[in-house]
């Protein structure tokens, strides 16, 4: 059969990246097309047409070339240049592993410089320390990696919660900063995330994780689109990094985040998250240092509607209670708040069964109950703590106005499903086992007075500050508020060393003829601290029966 290519065809195949058709035309070969076609015209203008096709005229006389080209040769080739094709094209990758989905996404220059280079060093000698850290993700990685996506924000901030807290949403450091995204009370309520007795928005991850980026994104617009500077900001506080670069560009320096004078730590936090991208986007055995995450959802937000025991929610969705609370660090105590949020993060194949088991428990079955016969000398006080609520909830749940209470009336309190142990997650139990007794030491009270610091006492009792620190749930430069209850454990408790007072607790029963006068003269304190310690009002009379918590100085009874 025989085919016509015009010239702008040939054109068209010659500037064709797929095939080589045109390539493999010589140009003997076009030579001789020509000569073809001029034989062509020649014979059509002589009336010599019989062994041509009065189409090859009209089409020769307008600028077309016949060409033959064997159909089955073209179709040869065709398929030859295909196979290439198909050859070259790769066959996409899925990507299985979170840790990829960000290496694959990893933008950030990485500066050739000793910072960087130091942080990087040390993570690399540290690989145990990185699995531990990476494994720690497993829950969060693929939510955090999808809520940056959305945003179009960098992927190298699905690494800032190893600098931050070593991805642990119970995380606690100095300046009361809490949870995986390290955030201080006040830039937490500024970025919507509720803190309360029950509640703190800053270790639950899905709120954070918005809050955090939130932040970052505020950070980003206000340094005009320098990442280094918003991150730098996001450290130490964006009016700290903007005096820096204010006093640079006062001195006419340069005002990148290298040259910027700004606290040792902070130096050092942009090229820790720096290095840990140089090390994903490069290192070649990155299993080394990044533990293994599936590419898919392993949690899903259910919303709850109103306030549950952590334990009857966790026999609902079949799993243990410190796993459930695991995965919703927000939620300090044994129940969920019951202002909210009513939400909790569970595994995904935990949600369907875990639904179905909510819709059938009654709302007044989510919470265990027990009927409290108010004796003298109870208060609302003493009773939140001894049920482990607040006043608010007792007040709220009973129509109490005020703070009185009559003996012989009954209160419904709400209290825990099971025992206080069983919640090892929630706030008291953590603290608690940070102040399990260390071997051979004994515990003691200290009661915040004014002016009060943790050097002052770590230098009073003779141990470190950090521990101080860490047996009370804090940090070292977290303030002391008047009224504190600390504990405090030490190797020996002297009596002969009178510059070194040592307080105790003590419970007082309140006895007939009893005034706070008098006890406070028996225990050699004031009256105004013995108030405070138990939240009196003094134009009230005490009851026999009550119970009284005295801070004495065994160094002076």
């Amino acid at each position: 059969m025989k085919r016509l290519l015009s010239l702008p065809l040939l054109l068209v195949l010659n500037g064709c990246a797929t095939t080589s058709i045109w390539n493999d035309i010589t140009e003997q070969q076009q030579t001789e097309e020509h000569l073809i076609a001029n034989k062509i015209v020649q014979k059509c203008e002589q009336g010599d047409t019989s062994d041509i096709d009065s189409q090859d005229c009209e089409q020769a006389h307008s600028g077309v070339i016949p060409v033959n080209h064997p159909s089955e040769e073209v179709d040869i080739e065709l398929q030859a240049n295909q196979a290439v094709i198909e050859e070259a094209i790769e066959e996409p990758v899925e990507i299985t592993d979170v840790w990829e989905r960000v290496r694959d996404q990893l933008h950030f220059a990485i500066p050739d410089n000793r910072r960087v280079a130091n942080q990087r060093n040390w993570y690399l000698e540290h690989p145990t320390y990185m699995q531990r850290v990476t494994k720690r993700a497993t829950p969060f990685l693929y939510m955090i990696v999808d809520e940056i996506e959305k945003r179009d924000m960098p992927l190298e901030l699905a690494l800032l919660p190893i600098v931050e807290s070593a991805f642990d949403p119970f995380a606690y450091s100095h300046g009361r900063a809490a949870g995986m995204w390290q955030f201080i009370p006040a830039t937490g309520k500024r970025f919507g995330l509720k803190q309360g007795w029950w509640y703190d928005g800053r270790r639950d991850v899905v709120a954070a994780t918005q809050g955090a980026l939130d932040y970052l994104t505020y950070l980003y617009k206000m340094f005009d689109g320098n990442w280094l500077h918003a991150l730098a900001a996001y450290n130490s506080g964006e009016g700290r990094v903007l005096r820096a670069v204010k006093h640079n560009r006062k001195k006419g320096k340069s005002t990148d985040f290298w040259h910027l004078d700004l606290p040792r730590e902070t130096r050092a936090y942009v090229p820790k998250l720096l290095a840990l991208a140089d090390i994903l986007k490069n290192t070649d055995k990155r299993e080394d240092y990044w533990y293994p995450i599936a590419n898919q959802p392993v949690t899903e937000v259910v919303d709850i509607g109103s306030q549950i025991d952590l334990a009857l929610a966790a026999e609902l969705a079949e799993m243990p209670v410190k796993e459930l609370h695991a995965l919703n660090p927000g939620y300090n105590r044994w129940a969920t708040d019951p202002d909210g949020p009513h939400r909790l993060l569970l595994p995904v194949e935990k949600v369907g069964a875990f639904s179905q088991k909510l819709a059938e428990t009654a709302d007044d079955k989510r919470l265990n109950w027990v009927r409290h016969k108010v004796r003298s000398g109870d208060s609302l006080l003493k009773l939140a703590h001894k049920y482990h609520t607040t006043v608010d909830i007792i007040r709220d749940i009973n129509k109490i106005k005020g703070n009185v209470i009559v003996a012989g009336d009954h209160l419904l309190v709400p209290v825990a499903l099971k025992s206080l142990d069983s919640y090892a997650l929630s706030q008291d139990q953590r603290i608690e086992k940070l102040q399990s007794r260390p071997h051979g030491a004994n515990k003691l009270t200290h009661y915040v007075v004014s002016g009060d610091t943790f050097w002052d006492l770590s230098r009073k009792y003779k141990v470190s500050m950090r521990n101080l620190a860490k047996w009370n749930g804090m940090a070292p430069t977290d303030p002391l508020m008047p009224g504190k209850e600390l504990v405090i454990w030490v190797n020996k408790v002297s009596a002969n060393q009178t510059d070194n007072s040592i307080m105790r607790t003590l419970t007082y029963t309140v006895r007939n003829g009893d005034s706070l006068a008098r006890i406070a003269k028996r225990f050699k304190v004031l009256v105004s601290d013995i108030t405070k310690w138990n939240q009196l009002n003094v134009k009230k009379y005490l009851q026999p029966g009550q119970k009284l918590k005295i801070f004495v100085d065994v160094t002076r009874t």
